[in-house]
């Protein structure tokens, strides 16, 4: 039998890194934002690859957050792995054959559903982890884990307020990332930000464009074959 620190290898290797401007930066804070960021930019373009790359990703930033005793955003990647699982199936259902995916804007309904879970679960694993002691900043975590959730699951439906969600994540996501000395995760979640105004711009835009062809009246017929 090997020895046991042969084990915890890619442990060893997420928490090493190098000196950038004096702050330390892991190996798997930067491979796994740059794999978001991957995942973010086929989001944009509807593409069923990110998915797999959003997998990539959360496998590597669970363990840089672990190592930064970011309880929240450690379990925020577990629960992406089953929210990967079912965005997947969903969006290879609907583009089988090579059929576009069709997003468009959450009903009423939906956005009250969307938000009561955002602010109920917010407030529920915030006292949680007020509870337990498993985070220094429970509520800015649990608002991250929660709101990442569900942006995540909005956007496996192919709504366009996802986009809006992930907003307000960023917003709070940056100071919380670099006041954990994640410098990379802080300034992806700028970028993140850019990111998801081009991708509300784009949705938006493909909604639109479908929405016109679909209501567009056919021409009239030219009577008699007048102009033929």
């Amino acid at each position: 039998m090997g020895d046991v620190s042969t084990g915890v290898w890619w442990l060893q290797w997420a928490y090493a890194g190098f000196t950038l401007f004096g702050e330390h930066v892991r190996w798997a804070d930067l491979i796994g934002n740059l794999a978001a960021l991957g995942t973010v930019a086929l989001a944009i373009r509807r593409s069923i690859w990110t998915w797999p790359v959003q997998l990539t990703g959360a496998v590597l930033l669970f363990a840089v957050s672990i190592d930064a005793h970011l309880t929240g955003n450690a379990l925020k990647q577990v629960m992406f792995i089953g929210l990967v699982a079912y965005g997947w199936t969903r969006w290879a259902r609907q583009t089988r054959g090579g059929a576009e995916l069709r997003v468009r804007p959450a009903t009423s309904h939906e956005r009250g559903l969307l938000l009561g879970a955002l602010i109920g679960g917010t407030i529920a694993v915030a006292l949680a982890f007020e509870a337990t002691g498993l985070s220094w900043a429970p509520w800015p975590d649990a608002f991250i884990f929660v709101g990442s959730a569900v942006a995540t699951f909005a956007q496996s439906r192919a709504l366009i307020d996802f986009w809006f969600v992930w907003i307000i994540v960023d917003l709070v996501g940056v100071p919380l990332a670099l006041m954990s000395g994640l410098w990379v995760t802080g300034i992806v979640y700028g970028v993140f930000f850019v990111l998801a105004l081009l991708g509300i711009r784009d949705w938006m835009r493909q909604y639109r464009t479908r929405e016109r062809a679909s209501t567009a009246e056919p021409a009239p017929p030219d009577p008699a074959g007048v102009g033929a």
